[in-house]
Parts: C-alpha cells; sequence; structure tokens
C-alpha cells in the first residue's frame, strides 16, 4: 500500500475537481487522494465516483452531510488515514492553488527526515503569488505577521494550506481538541506541531488564485483567524495545550 495520502476537501468543485485529481495522480503513484465532500449540490461527488472506477485502489471519497468547514474535513480525513496507517499525509485545495506537481518536493522534506511537517511556503526565498491584487498581498503578508509577533512562531506563512505531514505529527495531536475551521485551523495545527517540538520546514512554492469555482473566504473565517491567534497564544500560556 502507498505510503503517501493526499486529503483534499471539497465543496461545489465540480470545475476543478477532475483536473487536480488527474494531476495529483500523475504527480507519482505514491501518492493515494482521499477527497472529503460536504454534499456539494453541484455535482462534485459523483465525479469523484466515475473517476475512482477508473483508477482502483488510488481515489477514495469521504462523503459528509452539509458545508461543516474546511478544519472538520481535514481533522476527518486525517483520522480516516492514520486509521489506514498512511505514514505521510498531505493537505491540498481543489482549486489548483496549490500546483500537485510540488507534491514530491513535500514528501522529500518528510521522508528523508529533515522535517516532520513540510509547508509549502510563499514567504520564503523562492516563493511566489500569482494573481492576485497588491490589497490581497499586503493584507495576507500583514496577517502572517501578526501571526508571528503573537505566537512567535519561526513561521513565515502560518497560514498556508499546503502541507506534508509525518503521521507521527498527528497522532501527538489531539485532533478532538482542535477548535477552529478556516485559516485559524491551518494556525492551529502548526502552532501545535511546533510547541510539541517538531521539525517544521518551509519550501518554497507559487500560489496561484482560483481561475473557476468560487472563493469560499468569508467575513467570519477572517474574524475567526484574527481572535484565534490570540486564543491560541492565551491557551498556550494557560498550559491548555
Amino acid at each position: 500500500m502507498s505510503k503517501s495520502l493526499v486529503i483534499i476537501p471539497t465543496y461545489n468543485e465540480s470545475e476543478n475537481i477532475a483536473k487536480v485529481i488527474s494531476a495529483a495522480l500523475n504527480a507519482g503513484p505514491e501518492f493515494h487522494l482521499l477527497i472529503v465532500d460536504d454534499n456539494s449540490p453541484d455535482g462534485t461527488a459523483q465525479i469523484v465516483k466515475e473517476m475512482s472506477f477508473s483508477v482502483g485502489g488510488r481515489i477514495f471519497l469521504l462523503e459528509r452531510e452539509g458545508k461543516q468547514g474546511l478544519g472538520t474535513a481535514y481533522i476527518a480525513g486525517f483520522k480516516w488515514g492514520l486509521s489506514r496507517d498512511y505514514d505521510y499525509i498531505f493537505e491540498m485545495d481543489a482549486d489548483f492553488s496549490h500546483n500537485p506537481l510540488d507534491l514530491p518536493r513535500l514528501l522529500k522534506v518528510v521522508s528523508s527526515g529533515e522535517g516532520d511537517l513540510a509547508i509549502g511556503s510563499r514567504y520564503v526565498k523562492g516563493g511566489a503569488i500569482e494573481n492576485w491584487p497588491f490589497i490581497r498581498h499586503f493584507l495576507s503578508y500583514g496577517a502572517s505577521l501578526y501571526v508571528r509577533m503573537i505566537t512567535w512562531m519561526p513561521i513565515k506563512d502560518p497560514t498556508a494550506g499546503f502541507k506534508c505531514y509525518s503521521a507521527e505529527v498527528l497522532r501527538a495531536i489531539d485532533l478532538d481538541k482542535v477548535r477552529f475551521i478556516g485559516y485559524a485551523f491551518q494556525i492551529e495545527m502548526k502552532y501545535k506541531a511546533w510547541c510539541k517540538g517538531f521539525k517544521v520546514k518551509e519550501i518554497p512554492v507559487t500560489f496561484t488564485d482560483r481561475i473557476e469555482g468560487s472563493s469560499k473566504m468569508s467575513k467570519a473565517i477572517v474574524r475567526e483567524a484574527i481572535f484565534g491567534v490570540l486564543n491560541l497564544r492565551w491557551r498556550r500560556i494557560r498550559g491548555d495545550f
């Protein structure tokens, strides 16, 4: 069995899902895919089912009842992968903001022992963002500085969602106590891994804004990230980690 599982959460990604699945499969035969779909009304899950028939044993589908948020989708995927003894578990978006051809680069960091958690980073040397206006660059980079200032975490892209975990990291984190579901989820998982002493390695990637489909960003997700960072720091001070 493959040791590598790529988790891709979806909600209304019918325009992208077939293409991103094909690209991820082409990244290497070692990669299995788990699509976690929140009952997309546009037929995303049906597309995944049809593709799984033609690529037996490498595409899996976890269907959930209703839209429950990014963080809970990943937690469900982590538990699914750990119960099946995958050694390396990835997070990746369905909209091609993350390039599936970078999957082997993330895997190499963790499988070689260079890091326990590999992050595809926009803000290390060589990283880049395409198709974003200046104001989004400014807000995103400002958010990263804010997170680092509050948490003291030495990660330049703390909201990044393109990652490879060793199974050891995910087993060390109490997944039932992960509280956040939006961008704050990405920060919380990195923070908990770093606080537990795991090696975190950032590698440069090019982040490309989605071309098809609609963004899942909302004001509630932004608020969660702003106040969630303060909550994380406070919980660490209290020893609630």
